[in-house]
């Protein structure tokens, strides 16, 4: 695997979860476009992985990103995958749009990173890329500062 396929794997997932959030997302919106894209890449990915699969990997990347984003480190261990999802969701609305934004990128590069571990760069941007081909929506200075 090429530094360059790894950085092009990494850029595509540090956009995908906020793709369809429109120009200038909110926590909410943020916290939609998430799990949004968790039912897209499951959708994608449960053929290849199985359900289980992809709900194995995600809780790992849960764990791994909860270090960075600690309210995020009881999501996955709440019920079935619906329940789970929702209240990632919950946990994500609920914060600062930035932090919510930066929470998702993370869990999103994380679990790309276990899943290109796992069945190797070309597999998984086959699969994936298609959830990360949007450009990410952009967000004015003055949204920036608004925060």
């Amino acid at each position: 695997m090429s530094t360059e396929e790894i950085d092009r794997l990494r850029e595509a997932s540090r956009t995908a979860p906020t793709q369809c959030a429109g120009a200038v997302p909110d926590a909410s919106v943020v916290a939609e476009a998430t799990l949004s894209t968790w039912q897209e890449v499951t959708a994608r990915l449960a053929p290849v992985i199985g359900a289980r699969g992809v709900d194995v990997l995600l809780g790992r990347a849960l764990h791994l990103t909860s270090s960075a984003f600690p309210w995020l480190a009881f999501v996955w261990d709440h019920g079935n995958r619906a329940t789970r999802l929702a209240l990632l969701k919950s946990r994500l609305a609920g914060r600062e749009t930035a932090a919510a934004a930066a929470a998702s990128h993370a869990l999103f590069a994380t679990f790309t990173e276990l899943l290109t571990a796992l069945i190797g760069v070309s597999l998984t941007d086959s699969l994936l890329g298609p959830v990360s081909a949007s450009p990410p929506p952009s967000t004015p200075p003055e949204q920036e500062r608004a925060s």
